[in-house]
């Protein structure tokens, strides 16, 4: 997204990975909302999936494909199909994200590979195929979902924060890579929110986690979009390489 006003907005052109649920759904009905054209892709098709391809059947604004996260060529394939339908790409989010907790000594390797194929090697394949578009038109913005596991290390996500921080390394160096051809590149990490990942746990751990927290409370999805948001928009125009940490101050 290169300029907020409505009539260049309806032709901006927004790519979000995991946008079935959750943090990634909320980032679709975001930009969607801003007259964005918007893609996403997951696994499977959500109810609430379904429900925007109803309501935006007759405008071209939202396309969703079935796209397994750690398939290089499902990957290739999706952007080609947005391309092709929508002719240029200005926004990608790196969204999707997996991950397995439990020791590292004793995690199994198969747990360890799905989670560098999907929280990182997919996102850098995405940013490859996605910047080629936004150097053509020397414009563009990239915002990687990283995690406050990136800044503060917690037992039992060692590898799930090491993807993570390695997404905050890539952001910085793309970010004087693309300046040249004013894209930016920055990430946001968000503390824990009400999201699948943080409903597993336990009601003593999220109260632990909130005693914790300064705000003394989870992030809603809709604070995290609009950190995401502002970074993606014409607001946040001279900001790159930076990492926004959205935590209620629990890293401060």
């Amino acid at each position: 997204m290169t300029n907020d006003n409505s009539q260049q907005q309806s032709a901006s052109v927004v790519v979000i990975s995991g946008g079935s649920r959750g943090l990634g759904l909320s980032l679709v009905n975001k930009f969607l909302a801003q007259n964005c054209q918007v893609a996403t892709f997951s696994r499977s098709k959500t109810p609430e999936v379904k429900a925007l391809e109803n309501e935006h059947q007759d405008t071209d604004r939202f396309l969703w494909q079935q796209v397994d996260g750690a398939s290089e060529d499902d990957l290739r394939g999706a952007i080609r199909t947005i391309t092709k339908s929508w002719g240029r790409i200005d926004t990608l989010i790196n969204n999707a994200g997996t991950g397995h907790d439990g020791l590292l000594a004793l995690q199994r390797m198969q747990d360890v590979d799905q989670l560098l194929d999907v929280n990182l090697r997919s996102a850098i394949l995405l940013t490859q195929l996605c910047s080629k578009s936004m150097i053509r038109n020397k414009s563009g913005s990239i915002v990687n979902i990283s995690s406050v596991n990136s800044v503060r290390g917690h037992s039992g996500v060692a590898v799930y924060s090491a993807t993570k921080a390695a997404l905050d390394g890539l952001t910085r160096s793309l970010a004087r890579e693309l300046g040249p051809m004013n894209i930016r590149v920055n990430s946001v990490a968000p503390g824990y929110f009400e999201s699948a990942m943080v409903g597993e746990l336990s009601e003593d751990a999220k109260k632990r986690i909130q005693r914790r927290t300064p705000l003394g409370r989870l992030a809603d999805p809709s604070e995290i979009t609009e950190a995401v948001y502002f970074l993606a928009s014409q607001q946040g125009s001279f900001i790159t390489g930076q990492t926004l940490v959205v935590d209620g101050g629990l890293t401060c």
